[in-house]
């Protein structure tokens, strides 16, 4: 392996990529997608959540006052 070869870890075993057969690198382009995907789900997901509370805030605030 030559040192500035880029390299890859699978469950805890480096690999040349260089080494790998195309379906194995194919499988890690769809690995490195669906990770990106999460990524952004996860992100849209966060904004959802603030969005969320600040509308439970505003609803609370335009509720009437319980003067009991």
């Amino acid at each position: 392996m030559a040192e500035n070869e880029q390299k890859v870890v699978i469950d805890g075993t480096e690999y040349a990529l260089s080494s790998l057969s195309q379906e194995a690198k194919a499988q890690i382009t769809n690995l490195r997608v669906v990770e990106n995907e999460i990524a952004q789900l996860k992100a849209r997901l966060a904004i959802a959540t603030t969005a969320k509370i600040a509308y439970q805030h505003a609803l609370k605030n335009a509720l009437p006052v319980d003067t009991h």
